[in-house]
């Protein structure tokens, strides 16, 4: 019992040892990360890093965030950990799957036009799935998740405004290469109310409503309450899936959209739906493509 005991203080030591080495060589030295998404990470995974160590005095999880913080100073290709790293609940693991396949999804063009987001979304993400392992801190795991949701809905939304500019980009050259400006050109102003839309974003084949969806209506609506008074809701796929089950699957989430809005408030008849299915995609795809910026339902008014 005695050797036992002696063993078992050793394997402390050095499990100990091995988890604050890191953590002292992150606190200890100064770091230059080369590019911006590196440093974003950086900061993010050394502030966790800080708060398991110092507050949580929970030094495993300060070592996976002080090693990710170390493996970003230097730059490179850092991705939230896999999904099998991880010890989660049944009940919750399909869910953090779904969340880990969407970053991952995005990530190339994230990393491109929107590092910001996609360095908070990938700490968030391993955050999430950390206090998810342990399932006992609700707070933690909601603010993980919450944090991890509205990047994603951040990148989203930045891909489908860079697409959007791409094309007309594209096609005021054309215009410009086909000689077809007139001198004497009308212009055309919009009105106000065409530039006012909220879009909500789904998971894969779902069409219910995250915690920082309805959030996001609630504010929409508290900021045009005197402005709008009838509303459109149309829903949108991606392209994987057959049209005729994607059509289905886009009405269903213009009534969740719908539904919520009468929750709030807002009177029956004066809401309209439309499910446009596969087409009319905010990021363009071939066929079968799972893309999760094109999942989405669209709120806005009725001139």
């Amino acid at each position: 019992m005695a050797i036992y005991n002696k063993l078992l203080l050793i394997f402390t030591f050095f499990f100990l040892y091995s988890c604050s080495s890191s953590y002292e060589k992150l606190n200890n030295a100064n770091f230059s990360p080369p590019d911006s998404f590196s440093k974003h990470l950086f900061d993010m995974y050394k502030e966790k890093a800080n708060f398991e160590a110092e507050k949580m005095h929970d030094w495993n999880s300060a070592k996976l965030y002080s090693e990710k913080a170390l493996q970003a100073a230097k730059g490179g290709k850092i991705e939230p950990e896999n999904i099998n790293y991880w010890k989660i609940p049944k009940e919750h693991k399909n869910q953090i799957k779904l969340a880990y396949d969407n970053l991952m999804l995005i990530y190339e063009s994230a990393l491109i036009h929107d590092p910001y987001n996609l360095a908070n979304a990938i700490s968030s993400l391993d955050c999430w799935s950390e206090q998810q392992e342990e399932n006992w801190q609700t707070w933690d795991i909601n603010n993980c998740k919450d944090s991890f949701l509205e990047s994603m809905h951040k990148i989203y939304k930045n891909l489908a405004k860079n697409e959007k500019e791409e094309r007309e980009n594209s096609k005021e050259k054309s215009y410009e290469n086909d000689n077809e400006i007139e001198s004497n050109a009308t212009l055309v102003t919009e009105d106000i109310n065409s530039n006012i839309l909220q879009i909500i974003y789904f998971d894969f084949d779902k069409s219910e409503l995250s915690s920082i969806s309805k959030t996001e209506i609630k504010k929409f609506l508290e900021k045009y309450e005197n402005v709008i008074s009838k509303f459109l809701i149309v829903g949108h796929t991606d392209t994987k899936g057959t049209k005729e089950y994607n059509y289905k699957l886009s009405i269903e989430r213009a009534n969740v959209v719908k539904n919520l809005l009468i929750d709030l408030g807002i009177k029956k008849e004066n809401i309209k739906i439309l499910g446009k299915g596969e087409i009319d995609l905010n990021i363009k795809t071939n066929d079968e493509i799972p893309h999760p910026a094109n999942r989405r339902a669209e709120i806005s008014p009725i001139n």
